[in-house]
């Protein structure tokens, strides 16, 4: 059972749609019951990273998460909700975030000249870093959905498994501390590629 944790920001729906079309059992909750009892969770995000975090602190969900992640639970951060993984986040005020792998969240560089904006929208490809089971019958250089306009900094470069470049920004794309992920782009607006690297999670618990 996979748990899609709901703190009111995230994209809930298209992420259990994908799941339920691999058949990976899964179930939209905050309840810490229904936390404790997954095999892994997946914590999706839409919005600022600055309210994220204070919901996720009322809630209690900080706590949780940490104490599952300790037991070695597989997690997976998608868009905000990777940001949330790092450090810090630096959007509009400065504010800490879960602190499961280590980097500052900071807003992307625009660049005019060669008409690089921001948000960063749409479809990019993936540069390897280093092989990991979530990209197991996956090629490199395949697209993936993005809408974002933060992106981590300062990441230890062993965490990072593969990156997208947009004008002068390394975007990481996928990050990993263990068992802890995060996916900066949509894998469930991503097509194929999202639905294979999903799946490949899934696989993580079985």
């Amino acid at each position: 059972m996979i748990v899609i944790i709901d703190y009111g920001m995230g994209n809930l729906k298209s992420v259990r749609n994908a799941l339920n079309f691999l058949g990976l059992e899964n179930k939209i909750s905050s309840k810490e019951e229904d936390i404790n009892n997954a095999d892994a969770l997946i914590l999706p995000g839409v919005g600022a990273f600055p309210d994220a975090m204070e919901t996720i602190e009322k809630l209690g969900l900080d706590k949780m998460i940490k104490a599952e992640v300790k037991k070695g639970k597989p997690l997976l951060g998608i868009c905000l909700g990777m940001q949330l993984l790092f450090d810090k986040g630096y959007e509009g005020v400065e504010k800490k975030g879960l602190g499961l792998i280590k980097g500052n969240i900071v807003r992307m560089n625009e660049d005019k000249v060669n008409n690089i904006k921001i948000p960063h929208i749409g479809w990019n490809n993936l540069f390897y870093n280093k092989e990991d089971e979530l990209f197991k019958g996956i090629d490199e250089g395949k697209y993936v959905y993005y809408v974002h306009s933060f992106y981590a900094q300062d990441y230890d470069e062993d965490d990072l498994v593969a990156y997208s470049e947009y004008g002068s920004n390394k975007i990481p794309g996928v990050v990993r501390c263990k068992n802890v992920i995060g996916a900066q782009f949509h894998p469930e607006k991503s097509g194929d590629v999202g639905v294979n690297i999903l799946r490949n999670f899934g696989e993580l618990i079985k």
